[in-house]
Formats: C-alpha cells, structure tokens, sequence
C-alpha cells in the first residue's frame, strides 16, 4: 500500500522503492508521502527515504555534514545513500516526532516555550561544530550572498532593474541602502557551521524536541544568518510549510518567539550592528526569490507578500524587522 499526496509523484515513489532496495531494505512496504517542500520525502514505519527533485547533489553533501553534527541535535542516522550517477537520495532511521510546524498551532504556551528552549539549545551546538575537511559549496543557497556580500547583492538587484514592470528607482534606492549598511556583514567568514534552513518544518517533537532535519543548506556562516530564516519563518508561517497546513498556520501563533530565542540564546543576537546584517540577510533572500520568480504583471498589480513586495517593505523599514525586533537589540 502507498499514498501519494502532496508533491508526491508516481515516479517519486518507484525512486524511493529503488532507494530501499539499494539500502538493503524491503522495498515493497507501505509508503506513506510525507509534507516536504524542498525534497520528495517517503516514510516506512522505520525508516525515511529522501529524494532530491534535481542534480546537484544536495543529499550527498548533506551526508558529510550529518557525519560531523554532535549527538544532541538528534539528526537521524544515515543507512544508506545515492552511490550511481545521476542520483541523489538518503535513507535514513526515523526519529520519533512530527514537524514543529504542524504541531505548532496546537501546543500549549508552555510547551512552545519549552520547545523554544530545546530548539535554542540544538542550534547552539550547530553554530560550535567545525565544518567537515572538503565539504563541497553551494551555489545557490537562500540568500544571495558570497564573501563579498554587498556585492553581489547590489549585482542581484541591477539584474531585478531589468525586470519588466518594476520600480527601477525603488530598485536605485535598494542599491543605495545595501551600499550604506554593506560594511556591517565585514568580514564575512565563520569557523563553524550554520543549519541554513531552520524553519518550524525542520524541527522534529514528540512531546519536545526530537531532531533538527534537513542541513542540505548547512555550510560555514554567521550564527546570526540562521537567526534570519527563524525571523522570516515567524512572521510568514504559512509561507513555509506545505501547502495541507497553510489553513491552520498564523503569524500571531509564533509571536512569542523571537524574545524567547533572546532570552535562551542571547549570543544569536549580541552582534554589533544586528539590525543592518539582519536586513542585509533579508534583502539578499527577497533579491534571490525575485530573480527567481520575476513579476508576471505590474509591480502594484502583485500579490502583496510576492518577493518584490516583501522586498520594499524590508528596504523601506515596514518589514518584520522593524516591529518586535527593535525591542529586543
């Protein structure tokens, strides 16, 4: 027995199938589809099987990462991986749990409390681990930045000018902004690795937290760049999570978590010049998105969290940024 649902396909399944088999596992058990908005993700009753939907070999780089995270993040234990030419998947044992994002809306304040703290904790032990020796680099990470942040940015909005129906003086005075706060992300090199996608999808619990999945964006970075994608996951929950949850997924539910992430990691945001590196973040995610989805219509024709808009409101200080978050800097 099999369900495909969300996202599923039927040639998603027959690469699962193929998968177990290649890890030495039944692969004629039930599968049941699980919600993934990056991967194809197929779930037995031990076991969950990973499937990139492209070729960049994604799920392979994530296992050189997963072999240097320390026991308390609660990755799951990688069985087997892709080996053969043009293929790209994990199989790994479960962790007991369900996505943060689905349970969210009906845990107890206590509870997202006490989820906070244990997510604070996990993600501390990311930003102390050393990257592994040769880890491969990625291209074409969330946000559009390199060793020259600024710079590229600065090129990405150049490139969005040349979009049909936008506002190429608001686009000016984004190039402007990102000159004037640029210096805050010098230098911009790390030691230690960030998750890179830690939204509430990526979070395992079970009556607490169980595991931080998904580190196929993990790489050497800022601490404080993950701390970017928990901010933009709070104010726009339904924006990261598959499409059967967005009905029961609101901004008021996550609130809260911002000044609780303050209070149990205070080193996340004891950063000079936090609020200019977290807009510099924000910018460079909205120009990736942008050039990724071009306006299909005039820009005041768009839906208003479109990444053209979400944009302006970060550059002209109307975003998530400029609420809660000035209270606690």
């Amino acid at each position: 027995m099999s369900s495909i649902g969300e996202g599923g396909t039927g040639l998603g399944e027959v690469r699962a199938r193929n998968a177990l088999q290649a890890a030495g596992l039944d692969p004629h058990v039930p599968l049941e589809r699980a919600s993934s908005v990056t991967n194809e993700v197929w779930l037995t009753a031990g076991h969950a099987v990973r499937v990139n939907r492209r070729r960049d070999r994604r799920l392979a780089r994530e296992a050189i990462i997963a072999a240097s995270l320390p026991a308390v993040i609660g990755y799951p234990e990688i069985v087997a991986k892709a080996k053969g030419p043009g293929e790209d998947w994990l199989v790994s044992k479960r962790r007991p749990g369900w996505p943060l994002a689905h349970r969210w809306p009906t845990l107890t304040v206590d509870q997202r409390r006490s989820a906070i703290g244990q997510v604070a904790a996990r993600l501390a032990a990311v930003h102390s681990t050393a990257p592994p020796a040769g880890l491969p680099p990625i291209d074409d990470a969330p946000q559009l930045l390199a060793t020259d942040p600024a710079g590229m940015v600065i090129a990405g909005l150049r490139d969005a000018a040349r979009m049909e129906g936008v506002d190429r003086m608001f686009l000016h005075d984004a190039i402007e902004l990102v000159q004037d706060i640029g210096p805050a992300l010098q230098p911009f090199t790390s030691e230690t690795l960030i998750h890179g996608d830690l939204t509430f999808e990526n979070i395992l619990w079970d009556d607490g937290i169980t595991a931080l999945l998904d580190v196929e964006w993990s790489r050497p970075g800022p601490p404080d760049l993950d701390l970017d994608i928990i901010l933009r996951c709070c104010a726009y929950p339904h924006l990261h999570v598959a499409e059967r949850h967005v009905a029961a997924t609101r901004a008021v539910d996550y609130a809260d978590v911002p000044a609780w992430l303050a209070e149990d990691y205070p080193a996340l945001f004891d950063v000079p010049l936090l609020l200019d590196r977290l807009r510099l973040y924000a910018i460079a995610y909205e120009v990736r998105a942008l050039l990724d989805a071009p306006p299909l219509t005039r820009a005041g024709d768009l839906p208003p969290l479109h990444p053209y808009n979400r944009l302006a409101m970060v550059v002209r200080g109307e975003s998530h940024l400029d609420t809660s978050l000035p209270r606690l800097l």
